[in-house]
């Protein structure tokens, strides 16, 4: 199908975006914000969306790249899923994140599609959600009262609904530094390149023998992505054996409410999320099977 006709700008600067949506509000116009377009292009074609203006990103350069600030990591908005991949930052501090992009749809959309349009988009199914959660990131929203930064746990609220309000973009992903932690994302999906049926986002500390600390969350377990805190409490301060990861694992649906679709039912769904907990956990840990 063909979009509903809108009109199109392309900003330079985060306070010009600001400005066209307050514009675009007080006449009482809709607006859509384009990042990399791989999810709102589907959108607008199907006409389930018809905006009257789209303000697209895509040369605002403030939103791109990754930087260190203190114990952080800052993530442009605009990064796409590639640069977060090949990122040696990422890949230095924050593993989960270039381990969880990789798995995003196929090269094509990697090459467009953005970090911060993927999050702000809140899939249920998306892989980078949970593993933001996983990390404790802090999302940096700008809007006409200023910039303001957002917990995970508080950002993602339901199905595509996020903290960010009308009139705002989300502009960068701050990610505290996990420097030597293991990490792994394992995903389950019926077909390469779909959307996960189940996804477990893993990054484990270890101290000797011992696991020092975990952090564990999950995809499409419910509306938005779900930290697996008894599995966490389970491991923390035992050895890193298969048997220790197997039992903790057992605990990884407990509190959640899956989804039932066409593709799993709910107790489907809880049994994928305990076997890919234990093979994301035992990665994470360096832990053979």
């Amino acid at each position: 199908m063909i979009p509903v006709a809108f009109d199109y700008e392309a900003p330079g600067s985060v306070d010009e975006a600001l400005r066209l949506l307050a514009e675009a509000a007080d006449g009482g116009r809709e607006t859509a914000v384009l990042a990399g377009g791989q999810s709102l292009l589907p959108v607008l074609r199907m006409r389930l969306a018809a905006p009257d203006l789209v303000v697209d990103l895509g040369r605002v350069p403030e939103l791109r790249g990754v930087r260190e600030e203190a114990d952080e990591l800052v993530i442009g908005a605009m990064t796409t899923h590639d640069d977060v991949v090949r990122e040696p930052l990422v890949r230095r501090h924050a593993l989960l994140l270039s381990l969880a992009a990789q798995t995003v749809a196929d090269p094509q959309v990697r090459h467009r599609g953005t970090f911060g349009g993927a999050l702000a988009h809140a899939d249920p199914a998306g892989d980078l959600p949970a593993p933001a959660l996983a990390l404790g990131a802090r999302f940096v929203i700008a809007g006409p009262a200023g910039r303001r930064t957002v917990e995970a746990a508080d950002f993602f609220r339901d199905l595509f609904t996020t903290a960010i309000e009308d009139g705002e973009v989300l502009v960068a992903v701050r990610v505290p530094r996990h420097t030597g932690w293991g990490a792994r994302y394992e995903k389950f999906s019926l077909v390469a390149q779909a959307w996960s049926i189940v996804g477990v986002a893993a990054t484990v500390r270890l101290d000797g023998d011992r696991i020092a600390q975990a952090r564990v969350a999950l995809t499409h377990l419910g509306p938005v992505p779900v930290r697996a805190t008894a599995v966490e409490e389970a491991l923390a301060g035992r050895p890193a054996t298969a048997e220790v990861i197997r039992e903790a694992a057992s605990h990884a649906a407990d509190g959640t409410s899956p989804p039932a679709d066409a593709q799993a039912d709910e107790d489907y769904r809880r049994h994928l999320a305990t076997v890919l907990t234990g093979r994301a956990v035992r990665a994470a840990a360096g832990v053979p099977a």
